[in-house]
C-alpha cells in the first residue's frame, strides 16, 4: 500500500469513530490528506495528520497531541477529552 493510501486509511479509521464520541469529522486535501475535527457543543476543533514515524505510525494534532496510529480508539478518546473541554 502506497503511503498516501496508509494514510487515508489510518484517518478513515480515526474519523469513523468520531461520531461515537460526540466529534465530528471531515477529510480535507487530496494526496496528502487531514483529518478536520471539531465538537459541535464546545466548538473546539483541531486537525489531525498521520504521519510515518521509526515505530510504524502516528496521529498529531495541535497542541502538542500524539498517539500510535494503529489504536485509533485511543486517539479518539484523547481527541474527545481535548475537544470537549470549554474554552
Amino acid at each position: 500500500m502506497s503511503t498516501e493510501n496508509e494514510r487515508r486509511t489510518l484517518l478513515e479509521a480515526l474519523a469513523e469513530r468520531l461520531p461515537g464520541r460526540g466529534l465530528q469529522g471531515r477529510m480535507l486535501g487530496g494526496g496528502e490528506p487531514v483529518l478536520w475535527i471539531w465538537h459541535p457543543r464546545t466548538n473546539r476543533q483541531t486537525i489531525v495528520f498521520a504521519t510515518q514515524s521509526a515505530g510504524g505510525w502516528l496521529f498529531l494534532w495541535s497542541p502538542d497531541g500524539q498517539e500510535d496510529a494503529e489504536d485509533p480508539d485511543v486517539a479518539a478518546d484523547t481527541l474527545e477529552k481535548l475537544l470537549s473541554q470549554a474554552a
